[in-house]
């Protein structure tokens, strides 16, 4: 039986395609549902289908909150292995400027600086993006530049395949990149970029691998860090994107002492209930991020926690 359609009430007024399948959907509400939301936070944009009725999806906002009421920009790749037999992407991806489109009237999501950590939290902010998973990321440094200008408090990583995946890019330089400080953007691609420009002392390998011992150590330098500086006491961590970005980076920083804030992960790994947690992350799949039923692999991680002088407690019920 389709599902019951959905009322459109919002317009895309522009669409920006930055590759094959890879676009930013700007989309304008025709009535403000809300005043404004939390960089980091997601809402529902949706789609009738002729035969299957309503698809609706949430989507990660890339823009920052002062765009309100005018828009929100989406920053979307076209899903070409669905899990389903009808997601959203089929139909958005056929839709252009001046198209209807349904918008969610409610914000979500805890995946903030304000809920994790606080605004007046002045440790270093670590973002780490696989793909689409900029957009929190893309929300939360526009919104900072707005309201506080340049900042050297945001370092973000983005990982993609080729240069021309690497969404936000000049607006990434020109907000992190710019001025007399050092960088605070880093891109990198994992594949051959062909003939794409690709400075041939660039960045090369998943996103995940800025956290290779050896690699982590060369980013702070670049960065203007001394080797060692990401640690949970100047640095917290936020992650988003698939799981294997978010399990590699997770398990590689358990070296320098960051604590997770997911609990299942933090029951498994002996982390005291009233441990703080500087590492966060918002996955954009279901898979498990850690195998939370192999005990070798855990005590592997829990021994790194130890070594970077984490005190664990064994719970009473393992």
């Amino acid at each position: 039986m389709p599902r019951k359609p959905i009322d459109y009430n919002a317009t895309i007024t522009e669409r920006l395609d930055l590759a094959e399948g890879l676009a930013i959907f700007r989309v304008r509400p025709d009535e403000p549902a809300f005043e404004t939301f939390l960089p980091g936070q997601y809402t529902v944009l949706g789609l009738n289908h002729p035969e299957k009725g309503s698809v609706l999806r949430a989507y990660s906002i890339a823009s920052p909150p002062q765009t309100l009421p005018g828009y929100l920009d989406f920053y979307i790749r076209y899903v070409k292995s669905p899990a389903s037999d009808n997601p959203l992407t089929h139909l958005l991806f056929d839709r252009h400027a001046g198209d209807r489109i349904h918008l969610g009237t409610k914000i979500r999501g805890k995946f903030t600086v304000e809920n994790e950590v606080g605004q007046d939290d002045s440790r270093l902010r670590v973002c780490v993006a696989a793909g689409t998973g900029l957009a929190p990321f893309t929300s939360m440094v526009f919104d900072h530049f707005q309201r506080l200008g340049p900042t050297s408090q945001y370092l973000v990583l983005h990982g993609a395949s080729y240069p021309r995946d690497l969404g936000y890019k000049p607006e990434m330089e020109e907000h992190l990149n710019s001025g007399s400080g050092k960088p605070r953007y880093f891109p990198t691609i994992s594949r051959d970029p062909g003939e794409e420009p690709w400075d041939e002392n660039g960045w090369r390998g998943r996103v995940e691998s800025f956290f290779e011992e050896e690699k982590l150590q060369h980013l702070e330098r670049t960065a203007g860090l001394e080797p060692g500086h990401i640690t949970a006491n100047n640095a917290v961590v936020f992650i988003c994107g698939l799981t294997g970005t978010i399990a590699n980076t997770l398990t590689a920083l358990l070296r320098r002492g960051f604590v997770p804030g997911e609990l299942k992960v933090r029951h498994a790994l002996w982390i005291p209930k009233e441990m703080p947690a500087s590492l966060f992350f918002e996955q954009y799949d279901t898979e498990p991020v850690l195998d939370l039923k192999n005990e070798a692999l855990l005590e592997e991680y829990r021994e790194r926690l130890r070594s970077a002088g984490v005190e664990l407690e064994k719970p009473a019920t393992v």
